[in-house]
């Protein structure tokens, strides 16, 4: 059993009426020629040829207008065109038997009318047509024969009819695989319609950011969450990215992608920006955590352009950090008792035992048995610290000084030279932080900052900056080879460490000691797409202050 036929889709009909439109068209100017040519007698010099022909085309000129505009109604379109086909077989077969049958010369007439109905009628309703026109030409051939003509031209009839046949059967079949073709790009056409509406619609809805952008820097179109993150007011289109000030880290990031690119993310941080004019400005609130994935457009008419997502990962940290924070609650409620009694009673053990033991292997032992004693110790306190919210001083601080000083120590207790730890310019500044506990977070960033770097003069640098809303900002960096994006990912989680030797609570402590002085610590990261090999980017980081100086 055949599946039933498809009905043909809404652009192959609006095809189908615009191909009659234009058969109609082409009728009424074959009846003004015929009118022309049969009715009028140049030879003469007389306007009027043959009465009859002359009436014949007349009225085929007024059916004709009238099949035109029948036409524009577009309804009943196979009655229609049967119509028009049966109207031009019988007006050319009265001027066929006018001129004298097949020595008239008008028997190529019928083509119009036959290739009409091979290129809009379906096969059968073409070849009846050519069957009509054919045994027409055929009976009055037989016809000439019963009158005693001595050349009837039947053998000429019949050419003309095999001929009939022959061009209907073909231009059938290869309209037929137009309209096939027609009707397979128009399902395409929809069907791409409704993913483009579908895209439209994930684009719009997708919480990540995405953007196009040229190599240069044009950004070409974005979605509103793109328009979100970056704290665009209007269309995230029209405008280049190393412009923007505030966008400079993004634009930093992609360029040195572009330079080398790969299939890893980037971590950038945008800062509040504010722009005196133009129709960029940037964020106004917080500063947000971006990661950004890159992905070139391969399309020829794409060339030279590229995709970047977007992906707002301070979220994302936040909620990491509030799943630890209840479970470190949980601990924190039985650690004193449950932990650090045992561990006293461990280390108090231990030193009775190295009172009585000498040996360098139970020496060994009891070494390593109080320095994890120690370590665990002093996780315990990093612990039971968090729920210290103790109220910070709210004196400023000479900046200057107090680096000079925590210099001093740092360099004391580990055991460097004075040209290893740079200081910036900071004469003049001042900051509202807890003495106590500032320098507890630079103590903590500097022993990281130690652990990695060269140990070259200005190998570690401690300079302050102000941002473009005027806060003062204190840098920490180093010259390692920074963190990868995968740690930054998990930077500051509790109990995240890559040392064997280190808690993982220590940045964690760092950051929750700056915002209790309403301040913040983050990790940033600058790209140099000249720079090859890991000092393409660099890390530093740095402490976002409450109040200006």
């Amino acid at each position: 059993m055949k599946p039933p036929r498809r009905a043909p889709s809404q652009q192959v009909r609006a095809t189908l009426w615009r191909s009659l439109q234009t058969f109609t068209i082409t009728r009424i100017v074959i009846a003004l020629v015929l009118l022309l040519y049969l009715g009028v007698d140049f030879e003469g010099g007389s306007l009027h040829g043959d009465p009859a022909n002359a009436e014949t085309c007349i009225a085929y000129l007024g059916v004709a207008v009238g099949l035109a505009l029948a036409a524009r109604w577009r309804r009943r379109f196979l009655i229609q065109l049967a119509v028009q086909i049966g109207v031009d077989l019988a007006v050319i077969s009265i001027l066929y038997l006018g001129a004298g049958g097949m020595r008239g010369g008008l028997g190529i007439l019928y083509l119009f009318p036959l290739a009409g109905a091979a290129i809009l009628a379906p096969l059968v309703l073409a070849l009846f047509s050519a069957a009509l026109a054919t045994l027409f030409l055929l009976a009055q051939s037989v016809w000439q024969i019963l009158l005693d003509e001595r050349d009837p031209a039947l053998m000429q009839a019949g050419l003309y009819g095999a001929a009939f046949f022959a061009g209907v059967l073909m231009v059938n079949r290869l309209a037929a695989r137009l309209l096939k073709q027609e009707e397979l790009a128009a399902r395409r056409g929809a069907d791409l319609a409704i993913q483009q509406a579908i895209n439209a619609i994930v684009v719009a809805d997708v919480g990540d950011g995405i953007l196009v952008v040229g190599d240069d820097g044009s950004v070409f179109t974005g979605n509103p969450a793109a328009r979100r993150m970056l704290g665009l007011d209007g269309e995230a289109s029209g405008f280049l990215l190393q412009a923007a000030p505030a966008f400079a880290p993004v634009a930093e990031a992609f360029q040195s992608w572009l330079a080398t690119p790969d299939d890893g993310a980037a971590f950038v941080t945008l800062k509040p920006w504010h722009a005196d004019e133009g129709a960029v400005y940037g964020r106004r609130d917080q500063p947000v955590h971006l990661k950004l994935r890159f992905a070139r457009v391969d399309t020829e008419p794409a060339e030279g352009r590229s995709v970047i997502f977007m992906q707002d990962v301070s979220a994302i940290e936040n909620q990491a950090q509030q799943l630890k924070l209840a479970s470190m609650g949980r601990l924190t409620a039985s650690i004193a008792h449950e932990v650090r009694n045992p561990l006293s009673a461990i280390g108090h053990a231990t030193a009775l035992l190295a009172e009585d033991l000498q040996g360098p292997a139970e020496v060994r032992l009891l070494k390593i048995v109080g320095d994890n004693v120690a370590r665990v110790n002093r996780m315990v306190e990093d612990i039971l610290q968090l729920s210290r919210k103790a109220q910070p001083n709210g004196e400023p601080i000479a900046l200057r000084d107090f680096l000079e000083g925590l210099k001093a120590e740092f360099c004391e207790i580990h055991g460097l030279a004075g040209d290893i730890v740079h200081l910036g310019d900071a004469d003049g500044m001042s900051v509202r932080f807890d003495p106590l506990h500032l320098h507890e977070v630079l103590l903590n960033l500097l022993n990281n900052a130690v652990r990695y770097a060269s140990r070259q003069p200005a190998s570690i640098r401690i300079f302050p900056m102000r941002d473009a809303t005027g806060r003062s900002e204190l840098h920490v960096q180093d010259d390692g080879p920074g963190i990868t994006p995968e740690v930054r990912a998990h930077l500051f989680e509790p109990f995240y460490t890559t040392s064997s030797k280190g808690t993982g609570l220590g940045l964690y402590l760092a950051r929750e000691l700056c915002l209790n002085n309403d301040a913040k610590l983050d990790y940033e990261t600058r790209f140099d797409p000249s720079a090859m090999g890991p000092r393409k980017a660099s890390g530093r980081f740095v402490i976002t202050f409450a109040d200006p100086a």
